[in-house]
């Protein structure tokens, strides 16, 4: 996922998520892009988040990802993309040094999340495959 040019706000932490409306510094095309996901009627809703020590929402939409909800969802999606990171790293040995997850899919019984992880970035859509 290319996010070029998005500065995280050292406001938006796990303890104070933004919330949808738009950011001076967000590309013209990741604002598109967003913006289509959005409109899907199978999207719940997406976070965008930075990475780092401690995961920082830097933007959202859907009511399933405000509030407590949505620092709740960030939390875990960090973890995930580091605990699939670290199982990658541990099982590739050096064979495959520097090899990064691209793309994950995880289904649930209700929903789906996708997460595109990048070097600085997460994007992680909720999707109801039902619909």
């Amino acid at each position: 996922m290319a996010v070029p040019g998005i500065t995280a706000p050292t406001s938006a932490n796990i303890t104070g998520a933004n919330t949808h409306t738009s950011t001076p510094s967000m590309p013209p095309e990741l604002e598109q892009t967003l913006a289509l996901l959005s409109s899907h009627r199978t999207v719940l809703g997406y976070l965008l988040l930075s990475r780092g020590d401690q995961v920082s929402i830097i933007r959202h939409s859907g009511v399933v990802f405000e509030g407590e909800q949505g620092k709740k969802y960030a939390s875990a999606i960090g973890k995930i993309v580091e605990s699939v990171q670290a199982g990658l790293e541990e099982v590739s040995g050096s064979e495959n040094d520097g090899d990064q997850i691209r793309f994950m899919r995880i289904r649930t019984k209700r929903h789906e999340i996708m997460i595109s992880p990048d070097e600085r970035y997460l994007l992680a859509i909720l999707h109801d495959p039902a619909s």
